[in-house]
């Protein structure tokens, strides 16, 4: 079958694998589409960094070269012996999460905190840049009937969002501010106001997706325009009460730290590729708080179900459509050089 692989920075080829084989609590999917992620095109453009190349990762027991795609929706075309929530012809999103796993469950409540952590289409074990890919039952999530397989394909990216959200500690009323109107970003500004966020402000420069953050709700900043932290405390009188840094720039983080009240949190939702220094007393003097998240856990249903309601639309975030055969040119390239492009979705069938 064809699948896209990364063999190394600036080199992922389509070319041909082995169809993959189901075991006892695995099901074999036909993927139909997938959508790349910022995290992708991290390790196209200056990889590895979550893809093993020295040792298998210690779960998927591979390493690369490894087929990419980890945001994807398909139908299960085959089932193990010990499967029993799923059946051939059965419309699933997937939940990417490589964790310690038994019987078809996650071991871990807290199963994106593992040590062992890693992601299909990321870490090896196949991924949704091919025809078909074998997942554990406990990855796939019915797709409900009023969501298309295309909506299936932000389910992955979305659950981020929510994720970074339940995690914060905003309540509905409260005002937040994103720092970086990317695809993340933007489904942050969808997670908050299916959170009752009041008022949102997205900090962002590229035009096409400050039109985006404002069709959205958002009310925007150019930071080349004006001082953002400035700007969010003379329009909040003290700054928000949560901001969420989506960007992983140095000086945009403590921009995000500066632009809440005193007391106020901070969350970083963004994967970094350099060291970045805040200054303590920013933190220490006014109570500030800063956290982390990774990915998402027990969110997928809750993600599916807000989709039914028009949160998350594809509509507005799919930005191109390709095939397979294009992935690299008209996908990985056209991302890191059009910020016009939002979700790029590589069609399998």
């Amino acid at each position: 079958m064809k699948a896209a692989v990364w063999h190394g920075a600036k080199d992922l080829r389509v070319e041909e694998v082995e169809e993959p084989k189901v075991s006892e609590h695995e099901v074999k999917v036909k993927v139909k589409w997938c959508g790349i992620c910022g995290s992708d095109l991290h390790e196209y453009l200056a990889g590895p960094i979550f893809i093993p190349t020295e040792e298998p990762h210690p779960i998927s027991k591979d390493k690369a070269p490894i087929v990419m795609g980890h945001e994807f929706a398909g139908e299960v075309v085959e089932t193990g012996e010990g499967v029993s929530k799923l059946k051939a012809g059965d419309r699933v999103a997937i939940e990417p999460i490589l964790a310690p796993h038994s019987n078809g469950k996650y071991e871990d409540e807290k199963y994106n905190l593992s040590d062992l952590l890693g992601f299909h289409g990321l870490s090896g074990g196949g991924g949704g840049f091919s025809e078909y890919t074998v997942v554990g039952e406990h990855m796939a999530h019915k797709l409900p009937e009023e969501l298309s397989y295309e909506q299936g394909a932000l389910v992955e990216p979305a659950a981020v969002t929510l994720h970074a959200v339940r995690q914060s500690s905003l309540k509905a009323g409260d005002t937040a501010a994103v720092f970086g109107a990317g695809p993340i970003g933007l489904l942050v500004i969808e997670a908050l106001k299916a959170a009752g966020a009041s008022t949102i402000y997205a900090v962002e420069v590229s035009d096409s997706r400050k039109n985006l953050a404002e069709e959205l709700g958002a009310n925007v900043i150019d930071p080349t325009k004006a001082d953002p932290v400035e700007e969010i405390k003379r329009l909040t009188k003290s700054g928000v009460d949560v901001s969420y840094e989506v960007t992983g720039i140095p000086d945009v983080l403590n921009q995000c730290i500066n632009s809440t009240h005193n007391g106020g949190e901070s969350v970083i939702v963004s994967i970094w590729e350099s060291d970045a220094s805040i200054e303590p007393n920013d933190l220490v003097i006014k109570e500030k708080t800063v956290k982390g998240i990774i990915a998402y856990r027990h969110v997928y249903p809750a993600v599916m179900e807000l989709m039914k309601q028009g949160y998350f639309s594809g509509d507005k975030l799919i930005t191109n459509k390709i095939n397979l055969d294009q992935v690299v040119e008209e996908g990985f390239e056209q991302l890191a050089e059009d910020k016009s492009q939002i979700k790029i979705l590589v069609k399998l069938e």
